[in-house]
């Protein structure tokens, strides 16, 4: 199959260019009511969009959570995405949400750099234990985390209890015969560095790939493919989920997905 097809998410969701702003519609929203425990706009390096928001509970956390969002690297905004921490919230977490400087401006490579930057801060913020979540390009990105080429400290490393890729894209080498790589700018040498699934110096930090069941075939074959090659990983197939409602179950504390994120134990 052409790959551009193969990654083509929207053109097979029905109604799919409303999503974006229903998103941005509940983000918003969903910003005002935390009033003063949404701390907006926390820089973590120098570009403008190396910011991230910071959420918190109505008691003291206990933990963080940091979602990163996605859009192949290419799109959207932290701003887009605030509603997303609604479930971790009600469950007594701290949640970040970074932005990350887009393609073409940045490579793949210098937004891992940025995440990593923005996890340090984020934990800098908040004690206690930590999980990453990303969807799709943010999927990868929070993956990248556990590639010991990333760099973080080790305080840091020891705190981080899972890594939640929901929808990844853990192999980069199929988008080098896409259109939208005319933006990425990848080449084989970073599509092969910068490809969790076929990093082998890894943290060994546990993982739980979370894919949609109605999703495009390369995206079930891209969760599969990352849970294959880490034994540290475990995937998990969200019934009548697609790319894009298979992460509204973060807005609900008691989801199958939440529940699977953040257990007792975490």
């Amino acid at each position: 199959m052409d790959n551009d097809l193969a990654y083509a998410n929207a053109d097979f969701i029905p109604d799919a260019m409303a999503y974006p702003p229903r998103w941005a519609k509940s983000a918003e929203a969903f910003r005002l009511r935390q009033g003063p425990r949404a701390r907006l706009a926390i820089a973590y390096g120098p570009g403008p969009r190396q910011k991230l928001d910071l959420f918190l509970p109505k008691t003291a956390p206990e933990g963080l959570v940091m979602f990163v969002h996605g859009g192949y690297w290419r799109q959207f905004h932290r701003s887009d995405w605030s509603h997303m921490a609604a479930g971790a919230l009600q469950r007594g977490q701290a949640v970040a949400v970074p932005s990350y400087t887009l393609a073409p401006e940045a490579r793949i490579s210098d937004i891992t750099r940025q995440i990593s930057a923005a996890l340090r801060l984020a934990a800098r913020q908040v004690d206690g234990p930590i999980v990453l979540a990303g969807h799709s390009a943010g999927g990868h990105l929070v993956a990248r985390m556990n590639c010991t080429d990333v760099p973080l400290p080790d305080p840091l490393v020891a705190r981080i209890r899972r890594i939640v890729p929901i929808s990844p894209v853990g192999d980069l080498r199929p988008l080098l015969k896409t259109r939208m790589n005319e933006d990425l700018r990848l080449d084989e040498a970073e599509a092969e560095a910068e490809s969790p699934t076929l990093n082998k110096s890894r943290r060994k930090i546990e993982t739980l790939v979370w894919v949609g069941a109605e999703e495009r075939p390369a995206f079930l074959d891209q969760a599969k493919w990352l849970d294959e090659a880490w034994d540290e990983a475990t995937r998990q197939v969200a019934p009548g989920r697609h790319h894009f409602d298979v992460i509204e179950d973060l807005e609900d504390p008691d989801s199958a997905l939440m529940k699977a994120m953040l257990p007792k134990s975490a």
